[in-house]
């Protein structure tokens, strides 16, 4: 199929289209007849009037047109003409375009959906139009008298250009009757009405021929990639499109319900197993996060709005990126890359809201514009689903909780709307269910559904939820489902007021250890987040300790995925004397935290030399002296005191001074010369006293699977 892309250069005429570029200019002028011949052919053979359900008509006067042309080229071809003849191969070049345009047109006709192709039916039939017209006017050229040809031939000829000057712009009325009736079921959810099934079924499945869910799902797939690219640029409105997802959406269920043979094995592709790369224009320079709420600064910089408010907050006054100063504190929202943003969020199937607390709107893309029609729609279709959950089969179940996962992948107003009809109790039911798909989406869906802070109360509410969500991190049939429980626990964590319940919640903790020591590189990373919001709660110390998630933190040192968090983790541990001994007692722990500072991220080595002094304030003689004399530490040091972030230089600096003070700190550390560069900063000592507040975490480390 031809991308949309190409089809909508079609009517540009001011710009070069993306045709302009595929015009053989280098080719020999003894070529290009043998190339058209070739393009002619392959448009007539690929041409199947089966294949196509609207534009019917403009279809095959197109395809007579190119019939016709397909004869004067061979005819062009027996003759010959003469290599001189530049005004007859100009006009074959122009006739070259014409031809791969006809090709891209009939290509999109036969490959779109057909309710996109109802609601651009007058913008295809003018692209139509815009051809024969453009036909009529290069066979007006075309310097005929300088090619020897029959007198058939020339008939055909001159057939031809009688038929172009008579071609009309024509929409079929059958056709635009449907599109009609279309915005006519869209009217009826928009005024709160939902539409009779019989009309529904009549309108979908006998006139536009929709007659099973994989064609349901076609058009609703295509639908949604009409609104992630192109965004506010299309045609009707996203709003508009959201409206038609949600109406086929919900004949999907009404019409074909729920027992379609292999509807399950086939959206388990779906599942992506591997973590997302995050394009490096989409995450923050300060915390290095994808951001959620781009700003711009006085300089023309964007940042994440919260990191570079905390950052001003702690009296900065310069460009974080640039270092020039700042002329005002303003901080103007970033709307363009908030879009991009959004729309790659979309097509990497990640979860996305409106920043909360934003001084403008700003929506997820398939669920950004959402009209009244779209939410009626979707109340409707989600009421199916939870009742479906309730009282269908066990296959039944299994698809529903598969379609609410979908459902609650975007928008707020979605997620909310199907926790309010009860489907949260229902999804736990089936966390313990031995069909392994339907465990997989249900835990999925929950993972989804409390992306909503509303809803992370809920679940927490349902009496065993909490259990079943561990026991799948456990237990559960597919990396996938242990997976996104890990996610759900870290999604769960993120209210202070549930850490301390789920690191008491039996064998919890004890998961995520295990999942961070074992899992996949996507598992690891939702683990260690899990555990690392666990260990921002002063209550679970001793629990993160007996579980044994200090001994795998500890053991994460080492891993290129997860090491910077882990590091984060052990420098909140380490704030109380219980976690500064237990990770003291680790025998790689200091190890590998000081080869985290040789080959450790910026970010990664602030959490290292928080953790180490923090070890050396709280964990002992004994382990001050094993950290002491780490024999490439005082070259380590060295080297983030100039070349770390600013916040690094600071727990570099206290740390120094630490030493400094014990009786063989000589021995060792003498040539970092600190003590004339830091000797009365006050801002240091202050520092090393209350550094644990400054540990660097992201938030959202692994992207979940949808």
């Amino acid at each position: 199929m031809a991308s949309v892309e190409i089809f909508s250069s079609l009517r540009r005429r001011r710009s070069p289209s993306l045709d302009a570029f595929l015009t053989p200019m280098e080719v020999s002028n003894g070529a290009i007849l043998g190339i058209l011949r070739a393009i002619a052919a392959e448009l007539l053979v690929s041409f199947d009037k089966k294949a196509i359900f609207f534009q019917v008509k403009n279809s095959r006067n197109l395809i007579r047109k190119i019939q016709v042309i397909s004869v004067l080229l061979d005819a062009f071809h027996e003759v010959g003409f003469s290599a001189t003849a530049s005004i007859v191969f100009m006009c074959l070049k122009e006739l070259y375009l014409l031809l791969y345009r006809c090709k891209i047109l009939i290509d999109y006709v036969k490959g779109s959906s057909k309710l996109w192709l109802l609601l651009q039916n007058h913008f295809i039939s003018g692209n139509f139009h815009d051809l024969n017209q453009e036909i009529s006017i290069l066979l007006d050229v075309f310097p005929l008298c300088e090619i020897n040809l029959s007198e058939d031939v020339e008939e055909h000829f001159e057939l031809l250009c009688k038929q172009s000057r008579k071609s009309r712009f024509f929409i079929d009325k059958h056709d635009d009757l449907l599109r009609l009736k279309l915005f006519y079921f869209l009217n009826e959810f928009e005024s709160g009405r939902v539409p009779e099934r019989a009309a529904l079924h009549s309108f979908f499945v006998e006139k536009l021929r929709i007659c099973d869910v994989e064609n349901c799902r076609n058009e609703i797939e295509f639908l949604e990639e009409q609104i992630v690219n192109h965004g506010v640029d299309i045609e009707p409105t996203a709003s508009v499109l959201n409206g038609f997802v949600g109406l086929i959406r919900y004949c999907r269920f009404l019409l074909f319900r729920f027992e379609d043979e292999g509807e399950l094995g086939d959206d388990s592709k779906k599942v992506a197993d591997t973590c997302i790369v995050i394009p490096k224009d989409f995450c923050c320079p300060v915390s290095l996060d994808l951001m959620r709420d781009p700003v711009i600064v006085s300089t023309g910089q964007t940042y994440e709005r919260s990191s570079i408010a905390r950052w001003m907050q702690e009296g900065h006054y310069t460009c974080p990126k640039t270092g020039q100063m700042l002329v005002h504190t303003k901080l103007v929202p970033n709307r363009a890359l908030s879009n991009l943003i959004v729309q790659w969020c979309v097509a990497n199937d990640i979860p996305c809201d409106p920043p909360e607390n934003s001084d403008y709107p700003s929506e997820c893309a398939l669920a950004a514009s959402m009209s009244r029609a779209a939410v009626e729609a979707t109340k409707v279709t989600a009421h199916l689903l939870v009742e479906e959950l309730a009282n269908g089969t066990p296959r039944a179940k299994a698809i529903a909780s598969m379609e609410i996962r979908f459902l609650a992948k975007t928008g707020k107003e979605n997620r909310a709307c199907i926790a309010e009809l009860g489907a949260i109790p229902l999804l736990k039911r089936l966390l313990s269910s031995e069909d392994t798909l339907a465990q997989e989406n249900s835990v999925t869906a929950l993972l989804n559904l409390s992306i909503f802070d509303r809803n992370k109360c809920l679940i927490m509410e349902v009496e065993g939820c909490l259990a079943a969500i561990v026991d799948v991190l456990r237990y559960g049939h597919t990396v996938e489902a242990r997976e996104n429980a890990a996610a759900t626990l870290f999604s769960l964590s993120a209210v202070h007021d549930y850490k301390k319940a789920i690191a008491q919640q039996e064998w919890a903790v004890e998961a995520l250890a295990g999942l961070l020591r074992e899992g996949t590189e996507r598992g690891k990373k939702d683990a260690v987040t899990a555990l690392f919001n666990l260990s921002t709660h002063n209550e679970n110390c001793s629990r993160m300790i007996d579980s044994g998630a200090v001994a795998a933190l500890v053991e994460a040192l080492v891993s290129e995925v997860v090491s910077e968090e882990a590091a984060g983790a052990l420098a909140l541990i380490v704030r109380q004397p219980l976690g500064a001994s237990a990770v003291a007692s680790e025998e790689r722990a200091v190890a590998g935290l000081i080869g985290m500072m040789r080959w450790g991220t910026p970010r990664g080595k602030e959490n290292v030399v928080s953790a180490l002094l923090e070890l050396c304030r709280s964990g002992g003689v004994a382990t001050m002296e094993r950290i002491l004399k780490a024999p490439a530490l005082a070259g380590l040091l060295q080297t983030l005191l100039s070349t770390g972030t600013k916040r690094a230089r600071r727990k570099a600096a206290s740390l120094a001074r630490v030493f400094q003070r014990s009786e063989n700190a000589h021995l060792h550390l003498g040539e970092l010369g600190v003590e004339y560069a830091f000797a009365g900063n006050s801002a240091v000592a202050r520092d090393a006293t209350s550094f644990a507040g400054d540990v660097s975490m992201p938030m959202s480390i692994s992207v979940p699977v949808l």
